[in-house]
């Protein structure tokens, strides 16, 4: 197997209440560490509710945040002082909402030469053909490049946030919520696209999404996050049908499914805990049904082989 990314023991934390003079008043671990590989050519799922971390992973990934520690390597070279023109040819980030994610007052044009310029140095006449090819691609049609953002659905726009990353000709994408904000009619083209393009140019990809259906659908591993954390990692079809973790079964048994009514859990906290506060032990264990004494006092690792969680009472043995 050949590492594509790799992320070892990477966190993100973030001072609150800022002084003049002084410390802070407290900070805020977004991230903890976390350490994944991810196989070239695989597409990794990232799941977990609002708050759990997943876009705070994503911008560290492609420079937008800078790490509070620990070390990322793409292809096995470390990216902690890379140039950023090298960083940006070998990794790219395609946004949630693909419309104010584009310069509004620029042509598309205007936009996909930045990376062909700037990460490439393409003269004018390399840039009309690349885009040309890119634009087919994604399957636009060129009369579109001398619009501006505002004239495009979210599903067009996107596309063109597609086209804008493949520019920089990387082969991992970060790809955060990019079907969210899209009509479920577009949203299954967009994920058609994905799949092809991913088929055809031996791309890697880290998808991050709330909505499991999604997730389950184009991943071959599946990561779930609560509280900063990875609490369980395995394959995608074994993690929603056979959840180890109490967070991972909450989240398919939460999720709305067409012909079932909408059930919450009883008798349990239903919050993320405050993370000026955060609990002592297991994270989870104020929303779990199977917490224990154990787990007021210590944190929970991941552990097993094929399919991990971080539960010292997981819902079926590892594998």
């Amino acid at each position: 197997m050949t590492v594509a990314l790799k992320l070892e023991e990477l966190s993100k934390t973030f001072a609150v209440g800022k002084r003049l003079f002084g410390p802070p008043k407290g900070r805020v671990h977004a991230v903890h560490p976390v350490t994944l590989e991810i196989a070239s050519g695989e597409t990794l799922g990232i799941v977990g509710e609002s708050g759990c971390g997943k876009s705070t992973l994503a911008r560290m990934l492609v420079g937008l945040l800078e790490p509070s520690g620990g070390h990322i390597e793409i292809d096995g070279e470390p990216l902690d002082n890379a140039d950023p023109a090298v960083f940006g040819k070998r990794i790219q980030y395609v946004f949630q909402d693909p419309i104010s994610s584009l310069n509004p007052r620029k042509t598309i044009r205007q936009i996909m030469e930045v990376p062909l310029k700037r990460l490439h140095r393409m003269d004018k006449a390399q840039r009309a053909a690349r885009i040309s090819e890119i634009f087919s691609q994604v399957n636009l049609r060129e009369e579109f490049l001398d619009r501006y953002p505002h004239e495009f659905s979210g599903g067009q726009a996107q596309r063109i946030g597609i086209a804008r990353a493949l520019a920089a000709e990387a082969r991992i994408l970060i790809l955060d919520e990019p079907v969210s904000a899209l009509d479920v009619s577009v949203q299954a083209q967009v994920l058609n696209l994905l799949a092809d393009l991913k088929a055809r140019l031996g791309l890697t990809y880290l998808f991050i999404s709330h909505d499991l259906a999604v997730v389950e659908a184009v991943s071959d591993r599946v990561a779930v996050l609560y509280f900063g954390s990875v609490v369980e990692l395995g394959r995608a079809e074994e993690v929603f049908a056979h959840p180890r973790h109490p967070y991972t079964r909450l989240l398919a048994d939460s999720a709305p499914v067409v012909g079932r009514a909408l059930t919450a859990p009883e008798g349990r906290e239903t919050e993320l805990p405050d993370p000026l506060n955060p609990p002592r032990g297991c994270a989870f264990r104020a929303r779990c049904p199977n917490a224990g004494p154990r787990c007021a006092g210590e944190v929970p690792m991941l552990d097993g082989r094929s399919q991990q969680a971080a539960c010292f009472h997981p819902l079926h043995p590892g594998a």
